[in-house]
């Protein structure tokens, strides 16, 4: 598994985010606005860009481009970068053009710069009934795993990987600074509940994805994500991938 390396830089935005880990890759006071410090992560092989196999042939595979999608055929469209707020019309206007598309591969999916739209692209993924899943050798990382939530059903290859990161705004705040009821909060617990969680595994789920600090990144193999995900990801017995929501306890996050 890939490490994370040296800081490469960071952007701004308006709401807390699951920080971006890119590319091979809660308030004060209530009347203030919020703005958000997200620090990009790069994982490189060399001093060049690195592009797996699986990226390449998802590359030389696709018969059109949106964005960061690329239409494989007519019922594939692949996740080969990072979204931003163009994402969710460029997603929708590649639905229009292919009609019939029931899966989102996520081949090369770093995370995201605009928390607001990667939310809505999710509960759009998830209107129109698509599957989502990740085979050998994809990688969904930072915001790209509120994406991959939003399946109606969800498949991992054992061989991909996940990687989740702690926010913090720009205040130096991270989740643990905020109280449990905080709006912060419950911007991701409502939308882990919305995509089929019970509340408790929405807590312990959001928790896990704080349980490293800005600077870091948790990374997981597609089995230990199996896991978390438990009953929600296609395949495994109802219940039956659960154990690491019985054993992994970071609810003091939350306190």
């Amino acid at each position: 598994m890939q490490a994370p390396s040296a800081r490469l830089g960071h952007v701004k935005r308006s709401l807390p985010v699951l920080l971006c880990l890119a590319a091979l890759g809660s308030s004060p006071a209530a009347a203030q606005s919020v703005t958000v410090v997200e620090e990009w992560v790069s994982v490189e092989a060399t001093a060049a860009r690195y592009v797996s196999p699986l990226h390449q042939r998802t590359e030389a595979e696709a018969i059109a481009a949106f964005g960061p999608f690329r239409v494989i055929d007519d019922r594939t469209i692949a996740l080969v970068g990072i979204t931003d707020a163009s994402s969710p019309a460029q997603f929708a206007a590649a639905l229009q053009a292919f009609p019939q598309v029931d899966t989102l591969e996520f081949v090369e999916a770093p995370g995201t710069h605009d928390d607001r739209a990667n939310l809505a692209l999710g509960r759009a993924i998830r209107a129109r009934g698509i599957a989502t899943r990740t085979g050998e050798g994809g990688s969904v990382r930072s915001g790209a795993v509120e994406l991959f939530l939003a399946g109606t059903t969800r498949e991992i290859a054992p061989g991909s990987e996940f990687a989740v990161h702690g926010w913090l705004d720009d205040w130096g705040r991270g989740a643990e600074d905020y109280p449990a009821d905080a709006p912060e909060h419950r911007r991701y617990l409502d939308y882990y509940m919305e995509m089929g969680m019970e509340e408790m595994q929405a807590r312990r789920f959001y928790a896990m994805t704080n349980s490293v600090p800005f600077e870091d990144a948790r990374w997981l193999t597609g089995r230990e994500m199996r896991e978390w995900m438990g009953h929600l990801v296609a395949g495994q017995a109802e219940g039956g991938a659960s154990s690491g929501l019985a054993y992994l306890d970071f609810e003091p996050v939350l306190q």
